[in-house]
């Protein structure tokens, strides 16, 4: 550690740590643009100038090592005139278009120069400007005369996004920001560039000109998309939902989102939200109020249980739907005396699990691995924040290696990242592939294999990787878990975690597949899987935020006497008999338990739109009216206690989730493909996303 003295008060740090993080530790200010304690050095900006004792000049606080004994002023003339020279050069060339600026009211330049800005400029000369570029439907890059080089954006696709999307061209004042060859800004991640420049060069697309931000309030949320549950702050207006950012969570998304989190938020307002509870009647579609619609559900529910018995009956519910909603689908299910509920919409092997699948380890420890084998998963774009944790470690020196497909790995450079090794192969070749790798640890650890298979060199090379260092994991993908061998894959990682220490994990596909899975949203004993359900073994279904879609699957359902639609969308209209409009994350209160078990609740941010009513309390009443038997709920959080045991419960206690198995480690014959699902295609909200679906994600996607 090393002791030195900023503004008379002494701060110890560790030794290569600069002035600027000094200064952080001892709570003192210093002014900046260009750094960010997420990104490198650059020290472009200079803004950041302090007086060190015995310097000949003022030094930059973020590119300055400390040195024991070192003396810092930031408060001198030397340092506050030198702050404010840097501040008149900035804004030589700085557009005076701050009251139509989306920034305005948000701008670290605007905040600073009230404070190092002179009240007027000496420079008489044409303020340079900067042609507008065009790069996706996602961020607006119209003004970038306003930019001041600090190259935030381009050290954040460096470092963080892993590509370099943005780069500055040419020299002196001559200097832009741009995308080379006319190409587009295509990161998964690249909305984050918006939030880090500290002006307004960079700004939302689909946001542009529709608020002031002192126009809007505030209020904390928790993504509905992937097994992140990443932290979100949704600001909205006059009940409408406005723009989504991230709230710092380190253990969690640290201060990043992916653009699903920040962009979905458009859909919501579209003109495909549900308002109203709809009846098929004659073929046509009308709307009733919710009496006369839940009255239908109750008797034609009735009508199928006296006809065809209970069984006849189940639920298909979605793993991004809350806790509260997925327990109370239960309970309803079961009430009716039937077993048939399955949120497993994409899996293909539906063999009973020993425990919670759940990621194994904490989601910070992604950051801090060093070596990391990926199994059946497109990482980059089913995960994006998961990736850029794991790209950090690949950065420090993280051995990260890959067993995929063609399909899901596109590229070698697909995933931003350095890769070790690689073995791609069709679904129905993982298997093989993993007892390759087993038998190269069997050969390097003297141990008999588990399987028969001969190791090539990339098996010997994801051996060697994983025998190595002490903080390892074997992450199973959507593919590895939808795969119609999945418990072969399981107990093979298993054998092979075991001889090398690694933790092995699931990164689980939706926002609460962990949580799912802890209220028993599974067929109990002789239920019908999902699988079966939407192969015809139905004749009353319920839907809850998930669409079956036109394909063999959704024709199945045309089956049914009684097709029940809970969405907050106009969905399912070729098999449903009622819909019944539900609100979305943002309209009602509940929670996701995320891949590491961390429970995490939310409050509605906004009103229900028309009449959307929470899905808690529509399973809640529909139970009422069907006589099924169950505790009176006023609230979520009642939901909650009842379901997880506990409305207080923070982390699920780890004797509660289990990745073990008792398969077999036999290689399994070949199989068909599994499904590879688009990052924009994972779910109802993120489907209808305008500015989402334009992006060439989505559009490769579709293609697909």
């Amino acid at each position: 550690m090393v002791e030195i003295e900023i503004d008379g008060k002494k701060v110890e740090v560790q030794e290569g740590s600069m002035v600027m993080h000094a200064a952080e530790k001892a709570g003192t200010y210093i002014p900046h643009f260009c750094y960010h304690k997420k990104l490198s050095i650059a020290a472009n900006c200079r803004m950041c100038l302090v007086d060190v004792e015995k310097a000949p000049k003022p030094m930059p606080a973020c590119a300055t090592p400390v040195t024991q004994g070192m003396i810092v002023r930031t408060q001198t003339d030397k340092a506050l005139k030198a702050q404010k020279s840097v501040m008149e050069f900035l804004l030589i060339n700085h557009p005076l278009d701050c009251p139509i600026c989306d920034q305005g009211g948000e701008c670290q330049l605007q905040d600073l120069a009230v404070g190092y800005g002179g009240s007027g400029s000496r420079y008489e000369e044409e303020k340079r400007v900067v042609f507008h570029k065009d790069v996706g439907p996602l961020i607006s890059m119209e003004e970038m005369s306003r930019c001041i080089h600090c190259t935030r954006c381009v050290r954040f696709g460096q470092e963080i996004a892993g590509v370099m999307e943005l780069g500055m061209a040419n020299r002196g004042e001559h200097s832009e920001i741009e995308t080379f060859v006319g190409s587009s800004v295509d990161s998964e991640l690249s909305g984050n560039m918006i939030d880090i420049c500290p002006v307004g060069a960079l700004t939302s697309k689909p946001f542009r000109y529709s608020a002031r931000t002192w126009e809007l309030s505030r209020r904390r949320s928790v993504s509905p998309h992937d097994s992140t549950g990443a932290n979100l702050i949704v600001q909205i207006k006059n009940n409408r939902v406005m723009r989504v950012v991230p709230f710092e969570n380190e253990a969690v998304n640290e201060c990043w989102i992916a653009d699903r989190d920040r962009f979905s938020y458009e859909a919501l307002n579209g003109d495909q939200r549900l308002t109203r509870p709809m009846l098929k009647q004659g073929g046509e579609w009308r709307e009733v109020d919710w009496q006369t619609a839940l009255e239908y559900v109750a008797n034609g529910l009735n009508q199928v249980k006296t006809t065809h018995g209970a069984g006849a009956i189940g639920a298909l519910v979605s793993p991004h739907s809350t806790v509260e909603e997925l327990y109370l689908a239960g309970t309803l299910v079961r009430g009716l005396g039937s077993a048939n509920i399955d949120y497993r919409l994409r899996h293909q092997e539906f063999a009973p699990a020993e425990g919670v699948r759940w990621l194994g380890l904490p989601i910070a420890s992604l950051s801090q691995l060093q070596g990391a084998l990926i199994v059946g998963a497109n990482l980059r774009k089913e995960h994006p924040l998961f990736a850029q944790r794991i790209r950090q470690s690949a950065r420090a020196g993280c051995a990260v290696a890959a067993i995929t497909s063609r399909a899901l790995l596109k590229n070698d450079t697909a995933w931003a990242m350095p890769l070790a090794a690689i073995l791609v192969g069709e679904p129905g070749d993982w298997a093989t592939l993993l007892a390759e790798v087993a038998a190269a640890v069997a050969a390097q650890k003297g141990v008999p294999v588990p399987a028969d298979a001969q190791a090539g060199e990339g098996a010997k090379a994801i051996a060697a990787a994983l025998l190595a260092g002490e903080r390892k994991a074997i992450l199973l993908g959507n593919g590895a878990a939808h795969h119609p061998n999945a418990s072969a894959l399981l107990a093979l990682c298993q054998w092979i975690g075991e001889q090398t220490g690694a933790t092995v994990g699931y990164l689980t596909e939706a926002a609460n597949t962990v949580g799912a899975q802890l209220v028993g949203a599974l067929p109990g004993n002789g239920g019908l899987n999902a699988a079966q359900m939407l192969g015809g073994g139905l004749k009353a279904a319920l839907l809850l935020n998930c669409e079956p879609g036109p394909d063999t699957a959704g024709r199945a359902l045309t089956g049914c006497d009684m097709v029940v639609t809970l969405s907050s969308f106009k969905t399912n209209l070729d098999v449903s008999d009622v819909l019944l409009p539900i609100a979305p994350f943002t309209e009602t209160s509940g929670t996701f338990v995320n891949a590491e078990g961390r429970v995490q609740s939310f409050h509605a941010v906004v009103r229900p739109l028309g009449e959307a009513r929470p899905a808690w309390k529509v399973l809640r009443v529909l139970a009422d009216m069907l006589g099924v038997t169950q505790a009176s709920f006023d609230s979520s959080q009642e939901v909650l206690a009842q379901a997880l045991g506990s409305a207080s419960l923070s982390t699920i206690p780890a004797d509660r989730l289990n990745n073990r198995t008792s398969a077999a480690t036999a290689v399994p014959a070949g199989v068909a493909a599994v499904p590879v699902v688009g990052i924009y295609e994972l779910d109802g909200i993120v489907r209808r996303a305008p500015s989402l679906q334009m992006t060439a994600d989505a559009r490769e996607g579709a293609a697909a």
